[in-house]
């Protein structure tokens, strides 16, 4: 039996990047028991969304969009390619903070449609919907969907050590794209606070997406603040407990650390040990309570093949540098064959 329905849980760059080796291995036919024509269900963390100068920015679902859609800027690995900054430019004239947070030109386009369509009343996933009728359908036609994880406003926001907070507690807390871009996560994190994740509830699809996948992969994204949000919407990590799909996940930490992002701060914020094998326990075997029936580590880290297994999660060792989509395929083709080694081709 070939998979045609595949669901992913996606952060911005790791996932957004994951993704295109897998729709490029999927297209390809180069993914065992994959077929060509699988429909594809991105459903994308929105707890790192921000307003900006009044304009609402989600950054994980951008930059899905834009790589997928061809428009990404492969260096940055966010906002639009051959972008100008004049906008951005003359707001710091005028002294108009935050300055720390640039939008681009092109990229402003985006959020004033977005914020627009918001103001107007609609709900998150309809503008998403509309928004990547210019991006993805022209790419990868019906085939291809991508899906706020909630349509309520969420906010991950991160408490650092401050001597000269007003708070008792010695604490700063603060939005979590100021925490990453203006301090660049140098400094420790030591709580991770998740604003309006109880109260929020799925966006149209998601949970469907999920029940009715035949895969669902949980690509190399920051386990806490993009995986980590998207299971924390109330009744999603139950989706993924309960589908009859296999799930699959690859492991973000590679020798050690992160490979980029700050995963490693955030997993040291909740008490995580910052390594493959830890991430995977953290997830946890669906047999045993948790969200994965496998694990995908690094070959650097294949020496944790054994605690993970003894903690009920099939797992394996493969290279897991997403160099290019062929190298990234490969690791989506790993994926498929540790949890679905029965499909055909």
């Amino acid at each position: 039996m070939q998979i045609s329905r595949i669901t992913v849980l996606s952060g911005g760059m790791g996932g957004a990047r994951f993704l295109q080796g897998l729709l490029h291995g999927v297209r390809g036919g180069t993914l065992p028991g994959v077929s060509p024509d699988a429909q594809v269900t991105v459903v994308a963390n929105t707890a790192d969304d921000i307003w900006v100068h009044g304009l609402k920015v989600c950054p994980d679902l951008d930059t899905v969009m834009y790589t997928l859609g061809d428009g990404i800027d492969p260096e940055r690995g966010w906002g639009r390619r051959e972008e100008t900054w004049s906008v951005r430019t003359e707001l710091a004239e005028y002294g108009v903070e935050p300055t720390w947070f640039g939008l681009g030109d092109r990229d402003v386009a985006t959020h004033l449609v977005r914020t627009q369509m918001l103001e107007a009343g609609y709900p998150l996933s309809a503008v998403t919907e509309a928004l990547c009728r210019r991006w993805l359908s022209p790419v990868h036609g019906e085939g291809l969907r991508l899906l706020p994880m909630t349509d309520d406003r969420v906010e991950t926001h991160v408490a650092v050590a401050d001597a000269d907070a007003d708070e008792p507690s010695g604490r700063r807390v603060m939005h979590f794209q100021e925490y990453w871009i203006r301090l660049r996560a140098s400094v420790p994190a030591e709580t991770v606070v998740m604003i309006g994740l109880d109260r929020s509830t799925p966006a149209p699809g998601v949970l469907e997406a999920i029940r009715d996948a035949e895969l669902v992969v949980l690509p190399p994204s920051n386990p806490v603040v993009s995986v980590g949000t998207i299971l924390g919407v109330p009744g999603l990590r139950a989706a993924v407990r309960d589908t009859a799909a296999r799930v699959v996940g690859l492991s973000p930490i590679v020798g050690g650390t992160h490979v980029r992002g700050m995963a490693e701060q955030m997993l040291t914020s909740i008490g995580v040990e910052v390594s493959a094998a830890g991430v995977g326990r953290h997830y946890g075997a669906r047999s045993r309570g948790g969200v994965l029936d496998g694990w995908l580590v690094d070959t650097r880290d294949e020496d944790a093949l054994p605690a993970l297994r003894d903690a009920g999660l099939e797992a394996a060792a493969v290279p897991l540098m997403m160099t290019d989509p062929d190298a990234t395929a490969a690791m989506a083709a790993a994926a498929v064959s540790l949890v679905a080694p029965g499909a055909t081709a």
